[in-house]
């Protein structure tokens, strides 16, 4: 990447740490707690809303997992329509097909129940509910929505994506293959509901992969060069809360208190990397979903070291202090060698929950057109340590592709 570009990339940066404090940030009204899932229905009766679309996932159907809520929903008088199409990496026709739903019957309020891909996909409805006449294609990039979407309640059942408490939805193309975010404080949800009971049944290679990605958003929202105090403290929150959980909700799934634990590290970075962005990491991620599907959190966890190695130097500083955070240096370490112990230690994480290191299915004749998709969307908003160039993300491809 050439000198001009950099600075071109730095200043844009910088023209919206300006602007950020005077867009309308808000944080998500908390539910929270064990079975709080259950008080959602009388919550949204006392805000006038009479009936709901519930933007899901047949996984989470067949599961099982929102018989109570709609048995609830009943009870208080909330009428709902039902779309559980989405697919992982949702796409413009999951959010085409659910707003046709939610306009057919006549929904005032949108619930999100799932992980990343069902709340993106009700994000997208929110947002063509708040933009009737713009396509989700020309919503692509930064602030393309501004409009007031209709309520929107957010369940997770991962402890992961953060999605709850975002300004960004993830949306893929299934004609080119592309997956491309849209950022927009509208699309913050006006409620979350953060209930370890629904993420108690989860698969271990999902806990582990989810559990990466928001550690992934906690560091890449930390060592990026537009914190400020709050994105910082949240940051830290969450490191160290999913150092000191993720493994444990791993291998003892029944442990509420992990995985409470768990989900409030996925919204406390979610906090963070809303307002301080993410990296290269996200960047490529993207890609993979959206060329083969990859899940993000997998995509996310092959990819987080490789990429916090190639920083080098610019990052030694704060990934030392993350390393100091969870206890993991000696007396006498220099920034460098706390670095190497952390990302050692995010290393060791995945192999102790049988993460791979390599990601299947890459194909050589793919990597161009994923590399310029990747510097698209990292560059000039990404306030990343250090830029990379096509060369450096091809090496990057290189090194994942088994």
């Amino acid at each position: 990447m050439n000198t001009v570009f950099k600075a071109y990339c730095r200043a844009y940066q910088a023209a919206f740490r300006i602007v950020m404090p005077l867009l309308p940030w808000r944080k998500p009204e908390l539910i929270e707690g064990e079975n709080s899932i259950l008080k959602l229905p009388s919550f949204i009766k006392e805000k006038n809303i009479d009936k709901v679309l519930i933007v899901t996932d047949k996984g989470l159907s067949a599961l099982g997992l929102l018989d109570g809520l709609k048995e609830e929903l009943t009870k208080a008088g909330v009428s709902y329509a039902y779309y559980d199409k989405t697919v992982p990496n949702p796409t413009i026709d999951n959010i085409e097909e659910a707003l046709q739903m939610y306009h057919a019957e006549g929904c005032q309020g949108i619930i999100a129940f799932g992980g990343g891909s069902p709340m993106d996909c009700a994000k997208g409805v929110g947002a063509r509910v708040a933009r009737p006449n713009k396509p989700i294609s020309k919503m692509k990039g930064n602030l393309k929505v501004l409009k007031k979407l209709p309520p929107l309640f957010a369940v997770p059942t991962t402890a992961g994506t953060g999605s709850e408490a975002t300004l960004a939805a993830v949306i893929s193309n299934s004609e080119t293959h592309e997956k491309y975010p849209i950022n927009d404080t509208s699309l913050i949800p006006h409620y979350a509901v953060l209930d370890p009971v629904l993420t108690k049944g989860l698969p271990k290679h999902i806990t582990s992969t989810t559990g990466i990605d928001a550690l992934t958003h906690a560091v890449e929202a930390y060592i990026g060069k537009s914190n400020t105090a709050e994105t910082e403290k949240m940051a830290k929150d969450a490191v160290k809360l999913i150092f000191g959980n993720l493994k444990e909700a791993y291998d003892n799934g029944d442990n509420l208190e992990a995985r409470k634990n768990m989900q409030l590290a996925a919204f406390y970075a979610g906090i963070a990397f809303t307002r301080a962005y993410v990296g290269y990491v996200h960047a490529v991620a993207h890609t993979l979903g959206g060329m083969y599907s990859v899940p993000h959190g997998l995509a996310n966890s092959v990819i987080l070291p490789y990429v916090l190695e190639y920083y080098g130097e610019a990052a030694h500083k704060r990934l030392a202090e993350l390393a100091d955070l969870v206890g993991i240096t000696s007396d006498g370490d220099t920034d460098a060698a706390k670095a190497d112990k952390f990302i050692k230690a995010i290393k060791d994480m995945n192999e102790s929950m049988q993460i791979p290191n390599k990601i299947k299915g890459i194909k050589d004749e793919d990597i161009p057109i994923m590399v310029k998709r990747a510097l698209k969307e990292a560059n000039p908003l990404y306030p990343v340590p250090k830029f990379m160039g096509a060369e450096e993300i091809t090496e990057i491809f290189r090194i994942i592709k088994e």
